[in-house]
């Protein structure tokens, strides 16, 4: 067994003897492959000591250091990527090219932080009144947290500690325990960079670690990306406790394919969306809304057959499209997922309970899964499964679509598939979702945009990385300066000043 992956607090890698360990499983075998320190308090609370010593000093470096230390992060993080797709694949289980694309949308927003000196400018009015000058300026919050799922080990984390530092924040990351080492590794890389001890630090940890983040006065933010019911936990208690949070929950995420639309294309599309990353992503498509029985029935089709070639296999492997599952509990409550739309009377067309993979029998394989004659009381439209399983529903008409899709409680992500101009603007102009696509299955914005939902798929008011991220890890301060004319005295004025 090797060394348990411990923390990263004040630049040096901290273990401690008597630590609670969980173990880490390589989902493609299901079988033990390394193990991870649950951290104590103790521990979260050196972490936040660390951060909050060493942000005075780099709350008063100048953005222009702190962005040529990024330009360096970026860098070399590009230099090792090998290194960390194979961490993330090894932990999560997604095929290699999928890590690589994970770990370049995370690139990205160290690319867009490196322009801080631009995005901390401040807002100036001269002569506001008489020899009175006013301004804004956007100054750090002080320490502040991040919570990240299994499920993007890399990107996600990317998400939120390049803008907090950038910003001139001191951070601590709490990942996901069940595939901790590729956002450990990063962290490192970013210290080779250049990055001051304390300024990033990762506690590994459970809840008991998550619930010291949420309620020390200490931590100024928390930034959380996961399930719905602990989003609403993370955003009440934090919030309950003085910090500032955005919290990003669940999806279901619906395709609406219009009679016009070019079905290969939407099928190709589809199979990427429904299947890639065995279905764990926020921003998967999970229901395919089909506008008439004809669309419907060919769309159906040309799935089933997709699905039959579809590549199932362990991540590492070049040729494989799909990879396993993250863990044997999730295995099984996908697996119970497809039983229970069985069972409500939905239609299994593609039934991915039977798969094996040779070689890799006690993997956490699960084959792509598609259902017909979906209908919305049931628990595989109503619930986000967080696997491969992609739901078919029938509608006729456009607007019956919106509702269904206006009437569910998330509203994260969703797209149209469409030749016609007029039905894509009303779609977008009026679809209450908070990502939207228009023949694009994956509508995640770009760094220099932001990212969130709508409804119970995120709580907070300001979105994740991008313009938002600034303004989420700063805070305004305007200032109102005026020199008064020597030695002439002036009278007092008792009026509101106008």
């Amino acid at each position: 067994m090797t060394t348990p992956v411990a923390h990263l607090i004040n630049g040096q890698f901290i273990s401690c003897p008597q630590a609670r360990l969980q173990d880490i499983f390589d989902p493609a075998t299901g079988l033990v492959s390394g193990q991870v320190e649950l951290a104590s308090p103790a521990t979260v609370e050196s972490a936040i000591a660390s951060a909050q010593a060493a942000f005075p000093a780099w709350r008063d470096t100048l953005p222009l250091k702190r962005a040529r230390i990024l330009v360096r992060f970026q860098r070399l993080l590009e230099e090792r990527a090998d290194e960390v797709c194979a961490a993330i694949t090894a932990e999560h289980g997604k095929v290699t090219e999928d890590a690589r694309g994970e770990l370049s949308r995370g690139i990205e927003n160290i690319e867009f932080a490196c322009g801080i000196p631009e995005l901390l400018k401040g807002e100036h009015s001269k002569n506001v009144g008489p020899k009175i000058d006013s301004w804004s300026e956007f100054q750090p919050l002080g320490v502040v947290a991040g919570i990240t799922p299994f499920n993007f080990p890399a990107m996600v984390p990317l998400w939120m500690y390049p803008a907090a530092i950038a910003c001139g924040n001191c951070f601590i990351l709490k990942p996901s325990e069940r595939d901790p080492s590729a956002a450990l590794l990063i962290a490192q890389i970013a210290l080779e960079a250049g990055l001051p001890p304390g300024v990033l630090n990762v506690v590994n940890g459970d809840k008991e670690a998550v619930d010291i983040l949420l309620t020390d006065p200490r931590v100024q933010a928390v930034s959380f990306v996961g399930s719905t019911p602990i989003a609403q936990y993370i955003y009440g208690t934090a919030s309950a406790n003085g910090k500032r949070v955005q919290a990003l929950g669940g999806a279901k995420n619906h395709a609406v394919i219009m009679p016009d639309a070019h079905l290969d294309n939407v099928v190709s599309a589809l199979m990427g969306a429904a299947y890639g990353s065995c279905g764990e992503r926020c921003m998967a498509i999970s229901v395919a809304v089909a506008v008439g029985n004809e669309v419907a029935d060919q769309l159906v089709g040309k799935l089933s057959a997709a699905l039959g070639r579809l590549a199932v296999g362990p991540g590492s492997e070049a040729l494989s499209e799909m990879g396993p599952l993250i863990s044997k509990p999730h295995f099984e409550k996908v697996r119970g997922y497809v039983d229970a739309g069985v069972a409500a009377g939905a239609k299994l067309l593609v039934d991915g309970r039977t798969l094996t993979v040779p070689g890799h029998e006690q993997g956490y394989f699960l084959g792509g899964c598609l259902f017909d004659h979906v209908t919305p009381e049931m628990s595989i439209y109503k619930d986000e499964i967080f696997g491969p399983v992609l739901c078919i529903l029938r509608v006729s008409s456009l607007q019956e679509a919106m509702d269904l899709i206006d009437a569910h409680e998330y509203g994260n992500g969703t797209c149209i598939f469409t030749r016609d101009g007029e039905a894509a603007r009303y779609f977008t102009d009026l679809i209450k979702v908070g990502m939207v696509g228009v023949n694009v299955p994956l509508p995640v914005p770009v760094a220099y945009h932001s990212f969130g939902g709508w409804k119970r798929s995120m709580f907070g008011d300001l979105a994740a990385y991008g313009p938002d991220a600034v303004r989420f890890y700063t805070r305004r301060k305007t200032v109102s300066q005026r020199w008064p004319i020597g030695g002439v005295r002036e009278k007092a004025q008792y009026a509101f000043p106008a």
